[in-house]
């Protein structure tokens, strides 16, 4: 499978505005047949009720979730990170262990993460 797509918070909230820079990154990765995954605590973050947006944009996404062994390695990342944006961080667990991209509107923080992973994950920035 081809190299996929890991969307952050700010990428969903991006869907539910309409921007079309999300959208192509999107249609995109379908396109080549790539994965586009969605942490669950970032729908979490990003999810305020009804949104046909957001919902139509994960029917396309498999939705991952976080169990404990998954918090334990986000809260190592953090403390080597020195950060505390939990979100941020399982995001960035996640596309590198996938050797995914990362769509995000938070550039700065998500690179910060990559480095303290010792990755060199792809960032997006909306």
């Amino acid at each position: 499978m081809a190299a996929g797509l890991t969307l952050d918070a700010g990428a969903l909230i991006a869907a539910e505005k309409g921007e079309r820079g999300i959208w192509r990154y999107f249609k995109e990765a379908v396109g080549r047949g790539a994965r586009v995954t969605v942490p669950a605590p970032a729908l979490a973050q990003a999810w305020r009720g009804n949104s046909p947006q957001v919902a139509r944009l994960l029917a396309g996404c498999e939705v991952e979730v976080m169990d404990e062994v998954r918090a334990k390695r986000t809260g190592e990342l953090l403390a080597k990170a020195r950060r505390s944006d939990v979100v941020d961080a399982v995001v960035v667990l996640g596309a590198v262990a996938r050797g995914d991209a990362i769509v995000t509107s938070d550039p700065d923080d998500i690179r910060g993460l990559v480095a303290a992973a010792g990755a060199s994950t792809g960032v997006i920035a909306l």
